[in-house]
């Protein structure tokens, strides 16, 4: 299917994400991948993974041009080679998403929902953070929590954070979409965020930006 989104937001960010539908020849005929990247590409065993890697690289072709090409530092963050913008990158099961900045940080998560949340909740929920017990909720109110961790995560650089510990997800009334505070603190970092979540078909995304 490709892009199926790609849309610019109010503070200044693009949103793109991209459907998995294609084989990984039609994903190859879309990219133009560097010696290094075709290298890291060959490499990957599992078929979803070198689907997951196309995607990506297809998408960001979509939303910037074919010649942008993503590194990483030393916590596997992303960012692109020509410095043009911030990169946050999210994938589950048959989705890809990127947000992109020019000037804020940013920090994105997509997940498809299963039954398994429940499961690992407390790895990830604080005493502190109220979740709705309702059994036709509770599942989708446990993931935008979780997505929100994931892109609050990403936004701080990925470093020295315990999602149980150092961050916390205010309460709110659960929706379609919305726009949720949650706080970083730990030792390198006290910051407050807006992050807005939505629901499409069973994937919650959440995203955030901030200089």
């Amino acid at each position: 299917m490709g892009i199926i989104l790609k849309k610019k937001l109010e503070d200044g960010s693009m949103l793109g994400m991209w459907e998995i539908t294609e084989d990984i020849n039609v994903l190859l005929n879309q990219v133009k991948l560097s010696g290094t990247e075709l290298e890291r590409f060959d490499g990957f065993l599992s078929h979803a993974r070198k689907l997951e890697f196309l995607s990506v690289r297809a998408l960001l072709a979509k939303m910037l041009n074919p010649d942008v090409k993503i590194a990483y530092n030393g916590n596997w963050k992303p960012y692109l080679d020509d410095s043009s913008h911030n990169i946050s990158i999210s994938h589950s099961k048959n989705l890809t998403s990127i947000l992109l900045n020019k000037t804020k940080r940013v920090g994105i998560d997509l997940e498809y929902m299963s039954h398994r949340i429940r499961k690992v909740a407390h790895k990830f929920i604080n005493d502190n953070e109220s979740i709705n017990k309702n059994d036709l909720t509770e599942k989708y109110h446990l993931y935008i929590h979780w997505c929100a961790k994931e892109a609050l995560y990403k936004i701080c650089d990925k470093k020295d954070i315990n999602f149980k510990l150092n961050l916390f997800i205010k309460p709110f009334q659960l929706n379609n979409k919305g726009v949720i505070k949650g706080t970083v603190d730990s030792e390198k970092i006290n910051e407050e965020f807006d992050l807005n979540y939505f629901k499409y078909d069973n994937y919650i995304i959440v995203y955030t930006s901030k200089v």
